[in-house]
Parts: structure tokens; C-alpha cells; sequence
């Protein structure tokens, strides 16, 4: 579910949102990019269409993104322990999970 302010004071709406499939298996559970250089980066984004494991902007290689730049698959969720969300790269928003329903 989009956030109801778009995660932007202007509150844009996500053209991706309706194409997501069941979301794919992470790939690894480190930022491959940041293993090889022998970092242990910990602020993980997971892409929403491959299952691609990359470190935040955050983090000195920001290779999320930069996942994002090569492949064009916009959205990722975060990774991290805690409130669960997810953005959209290209129409720049977050996600929030939707509310659970009770019976």
C-alpha cells in the first residue's frame, strides 16, 4: 500500500505497484559488491523483482541503486530488522505494508 502522503509532501502515486509478482527470494543475505571489498554493510534493500541484495544510499557504495540504474527494476524493500517498507526509484515513493485484517 502506497503511503497516503506518496512518502513525498506532494503525494505521488507508483505506475509499478500493479505489476508486482510474488516477490522473489533474496539472493544472498550481504551486499555481495560491499563482501567483495570487505565491507559488512547491514542496511540492506531487496529488489522486488529479482530477489538482488544491494546496501542503501546510505552506505558508501549505495549499490541498490546502482542495481536499480543497470537493471531498471524500480522497486526494493528494506531489508532491515524492524517496520517493514518499500520505494519505488523511479516515481519516488515509499510503501508501508497494509494494515492486517481482522476477522
Amino acid at each position: 500500500m502506497v503511503r497516503p502522503d506518496g512518502g513525498r509532501p506532494e503525494g505521488r502515486a507508483c505506475s509499478h505497484a500493479d505489476d508486482l509478482e510474488p516477490t522473489p527470494p533474496p539472493q544472498s543475505d550481504v551486499c555481495l559488491r560491499c563482501a567483495a571489498r570487505g565491507r559488512d554493510e547491514r542496511r540492506l534493500r531487496i529488489c522486488l523483482a529479482c530477489g538482488h541484495v544491494g546496501c542503501s544510499d546510505s552506505a558508501p557504495g549505495a549499490h541498490a541503486t546502482a542495481h536499480f540504474e543497470s537493471s531498471g527494476h524500480p522497486l526494493v524493500r528494506s531489508a532491515e530488522p524492524g517496520p517493514q517498507w518499500a520505494w519505488c526509484y523511479v516515481d519516488e515513493v515509499y510503501f508501508q505494508p497494509a494494515p492486517s485484517r481482522r476477522p
